[in-house]
């Protein structure tokens, strides 16, 4: 027999509404998991392959780094 324990649809609210899972405090990152905000996108390959960067000053290593 497994170990299980039911939640109550009550229990289920009352979580929802714990301070412990507010979303607060979820760090910024995490909540734009595959955001492209605030990157810059490099366009390889004759515009088949995009890379998002976050510091443009490194497009010209990436393009390299591609190239090779």
């Amino acid at each position: 027999m497994k170990n299980i324990r039911h939640i109550s649809g009550n229990d289920a609210l009352d979580n929802r509404k714990a301070m412990s899972n507010h979303p607060v405090k979820v760090p910024k990152a995490k909540l734009s998991t595959g955001s492209v905000v605030d990157k810059y996108p490099v366009v390889l390959d004759d515009g088949r392959t995009i890379i998002y960067i976050t510091d443009k000053s490194r497009e010209q290593e990436i393009r390299l780094r591609y190239a090779l």
